[in-house]
């Protein structure tokens, strides 16, 4: 279904807003946090606003793009948008920690089904060649959030009041909805299918206890309850893949995984999660305890490596757009990423600030360069009707690594840091705003300690940058299509290339291109 360029224009701008939206409401709610929890009289409560929005957002990822194929994502789409506004109001209204968690909750649902569905209808509206360009201006809302997100939060919950961090969406969100109803068009379902209940159950049981696993485990005086979800989640996760082998329609379809480029953009998806997102969390705590620099100055780094990665995903998005080939991108980036890790593990103590933003600028820029162009070459492996389950598997691993990564690097670093401290210091009073009293010794001891813990940290994830590398290598050499064409692939093959194994029941690769 080919589209005006207004109506695509419009549709970007849509797409644009509403993924900006549910990216945002993740970052500026972590700066009001702790107001919210004080004025709800919930202090003890305050981490399941995250919690819950995340975990909703992740394990329905699967499900809403097997939903996607079957009813057709616009219906997905303005769904989630409608559910999105009405549980930005009701978090708004909340009157107690219960009320706001169960709010969240449905918000990260929505979420979920924004950022999926504004990818799928990308993929269904536009031939592969056009695809990377307009994958990467939605894409770029994360980064974005990432930049604005605190700020913005700790400016309205200042000057306005918290319930305003959630109710700043529905105007946004509204006229996002009424551009959508225009721009979005309706795009054939893949039909009646059949939901397999038992996939996604037995993936939410699974997915629900590797992440408390995973926190848990780096809390020493929760080991009973990480081992129990740890078994937990191996058995639920085992039984998931085991009824997937079996199922007739499968919530994830494990022959994907028989394509040589759809494992490889998979492997680099999961990179990305596993080697930047989860780092970032880290970096301003790192900043602050070696560099000796306030809260303020601290969110340098991270906001260099965001602004890096931005500037790299709408840079290669255009680039590969203009002239079809993307293999380079993937290659260089993870290079690049791993080269830069590896310096941030090697750099001395009393190193300028300024050599650590330029690093980890690299790092993102290394890590943008891809972000978005793999979620534009695996959509085109696959039929139209499964464009929305692939979509979602890239999502799922990025998420999934990111957020067990996350949880392991904070136990390394609780654990090494408590180990490491001289004795009389307790690892719960050292803060950088108990440091700046200390003298000069308990200073340049506790810089040389996080700078120790967080050395292999940087190094294990310049490892994993060196393993998508492999992926990268594995790519198959192909070219996007410039046209749109039968169903089945989206590429080109480059002469002298091997391309990659199609998907079962999918045709061998070809010039051409579905038209949506």
């Amino acid at each position: 279904m080919p589209l005006s360029k207004l109506r695509l224009r419009l549709l970007t701008v849509s797409l644009l807003t509403v993924s900006l939206l549910g990216a945002l409401d993740h970052t500026v709610v972590s700066t009001s946090l702790a107001t919210i929890a004080a004025d709800l009289g919930a202090i003890q409560q305050m981490s399941l606003v995250v919690v819950g929005y995340t975990l909703a957002s992740t394990v329905l990822l699967p499900v809403l793009g097997k939903l996607g194929d079957a009813v057709g994502p616009r219906a997905v789409f303005l769904t989630s948008l409608v559910l999105f506004l009405v549980a930005s109001l009701a978090c708004g209204l909340a009157p107690d920690m219960g009320w706001l968690v169960v709010s969240r909750v449905v918000q990260g649902m929505s979420s979920a089904g924004l950022q999926l569905m504004s990818q799928t209808i990308i993929a269904e509206v536009t031939t592969p060649r056009e695809r990377p360009k307009y994958l990467s201006v939605i894409g770029a809302a994360f980064p974005i959030a990432i930049l604005v997100g605190p700020v913005a939060g700790g400016l309205i919950t200042d000057y306005w009041g918290w319930h305003w961090v959630f109710w700043i969406n529905l105007p946004l969100g509204a006229a996002a909805l009424v551009l959508a109803l225009y721009a979005v068009p309706h795009i054939e379902p893949g039909g009646r299918r059949r939901f397999d209940a038992a996939g996604a159950v037995t993936f939410t049981i699974g997915l629900v206890a590797l992440v408390l696993a995973a926190t848990w485990w780096t809390d020493a005086g929760a080991v009973g309850s990480a081992v129990v979800a740890t078994v937990v989640a191996v058995v639920a996760l085992a039984v998931f893949f085991v009824v997937e082998t079996r199922a007739v329609e499968p919530v994830l379809p494990l022959r994907f995984f028989r394509n040589r480029t759809i494992s490889a953009g998979v492997a680099l998806s999961a990179i990305i999660g596993v080697g930047l997102f989860s780092i970032t969390f880290y970096l301003p705590t790192y900043v602050q305890m070696t560099f000796h620099t306030s809260a303020t100055v601290s969110g340098l780094v991270p906001i260099a490596t965001v602004f890096g990665m931005l500037l790299s995903n709408l840079t290669t998005g255009f680039l590969v757009s203009r002239t079809g080939r993307y293999r380079v991108f993937p290659l260089v980036g993870t290079a690049l990423a791993a080269a830069g890790l590896v310096v941030m593990s090697l750099l001395p103590l009393g190193t300028p600030l300024w050599v650590a933003m330029v690093v980890m600028f690299a790092v993102g820029l290394g890590t943008g360069s891809f972000m978005s162009i793999i979620v534009a070459v695996v959509q085109g492996e696959v039929r139209r009707t499964e464009t929305g389950s692939v979509t979602a598997t890239l999502n799922l691993v990025r998420q999934i690594g990111s957020t067990v990564t996350t949880a392991v690097i904070g136990g390394v670093v609780g654990v090494g840091v408590a180990a490491m401290l001289p004795a009389g210091l307790d690892p719960a009073g050292v803060t950088p705003q108990s440091l700046a009293g200390a003298d000069a010794a308990t200073q340049a001891s506790v810089a040389a300690i996080y700078h120790d813990v967080f050395a292999p940290v940087f190094l294990a994830l310049a490892v994993a940058y060196a393993l998508g590398l492999v992926a990268a290598v594995l790519m198959p050499d192909r070219v996007l299509a410039d046209a749109p064409a039968s169903d089945g692939d989206g590429v080109a093959v480059i002469s002298g290339a091997t391309p990659a194994d199609p998907t079962p029941d999918s045709p061998a690769p070809t010039t051409s291109r579905r038209s949506p």
